[in-house]
């Protein structure tokens, strides 16, 4: 098989994962299923996003969630005090997102290992207190959907079935997003930034900008996830707009997968969902599910830093073409 059919290979092993992933809830016709498939794919398209930056340049975001809460605020103002049919609104919070990491990303990722990582923890809690107290959101309490905005939809039920659509469209873009970067020009710089980032810029690479570009691209799709999600949901307020252990768990769930490929957030965002249900239900692990968590995130870095599918190309070489 040349290189090129492998590589697409693995993109279609991804889109065919998401896809059957989609078509569960459809064939079943469960409204649990469905909401249950909605929470995965939803990590899955967090997971890949995040997966960006972190696996492709190594830069580790503890606060990659501010780009969900902003985002989502900011579109969801639009459906709610303008009137906004969901599709312009999304774009609105995406876009408004990718400002935000422009922005911010031209000064932290200046900075490098931990003190990175501090500083994303830093942005995100900075943007919660900001939104807390600005009025035109609502401040602390927030802003709720009046329920008639779901008639322009349909009514309720069309509306949800509208919303879970959307967001497997969304996760396919993200996974080809992903491959597309992955296997760009741009993203060769990317990955030489990851190994080392002062040879990398001695053979040419910018990478100043080349990271910058990365952290925007990485933000854009948590802003349309969060627009989508709030508008599901009806209303948003600034604690669970912002939730830092959800950044965690999508560092866990990218570590799970494979940090750099295509697919090991794919397969790490579903894993880890799975796992987090039968936690969450458990009468035993229901109260330490973050606890094992980062458990998990511990024994990855230890024993598996490569995750699922770098074990898989380590141990089968001819798959590494494949699992890109």
């Amino acid at each position: 098989m040349k290189k090129s059919q492998q590589s697409y290979l693995g993109l279609i092993i991804s889109l065919v994962f998401v896809l059957v992933l989609t078509a569960w809830p459809i064939i079943n016709g469960k409204a649990t299923t469905r909401e249950e498939v909605f929470t995965m794919l939803r990590a899955i398209a967090l997971a890949s996003s995040l997966n960006i930056l972190l696996g492709y340049t190594g830069y580790v975001s503890f606060g990659h969630i501010v780009f969900f809460g902003f985002g989502g605020y900011v579109g969801f103002y639009f459906i709610v005090v303008q009137g906004w049919n969901i599709w312009p609104a999304m774009l609105v919070g995406g876009l408004a997102s990718a400002l935000l990491a422009f922005l911010v990303g031209k000064a932290i990722l200046r900075l490098r290992g931990a003190y990175f990582a501090l500083a994303t923890i830093g942005i995100n809690e900075a943007v919660r207190a900001f939104i807390n107290n600005f009025e035109p959101f609502g401040g602390p309490i927030g802003m709720a959907l009046n329920f008639k905005e779901y008639q322009k939809y349909g009514g309720a039920s069309e509306a949800l079935q509208m919303v879970f659509y959307i967001m497997a469209g969304l996760t396919v873009l993200v996974v080809l997003t992903s491959y597309f970067v992955r296997t760009s020009k741009f993203g060769l710089g990317l990955l030489a930034i990851r190994e080392d980032e002062d040879a990398a810029e001695v053979i040419g690479v910018v990478a100043p900008s080349a990271k910058t570009w990365a952290y925007v691209i990485s933000a854009f799709y948590p802003g349309l996830i969060g627009v989508l999600f709030f508008f599901k949901n009806g209303n948003v307020e600034p604690v669970p707009a912002f939730p830092l252990h959800l950044s965690i768990e999508m560092i866990v769930m990218v570590m799970m997968g494979g940090q750099g490929t295509v697919f090991g957030p794919i397969i790490g965002a579903a894993g880890y969902q799975r796992i987090r249900g039968f936690l969450v239900t458990s009468p035993v692990f229901k109260n330490i599910q973050l606890a094992v968590a980062g458990m998990v995130l511990l024994v990855i870095v230890l024993f598996v830093p490569a995750g699922l599918i770098g074990w898989i190309r380590n141990r089968f070489p001819k798959m590494r073409r494949v699992f890109q």
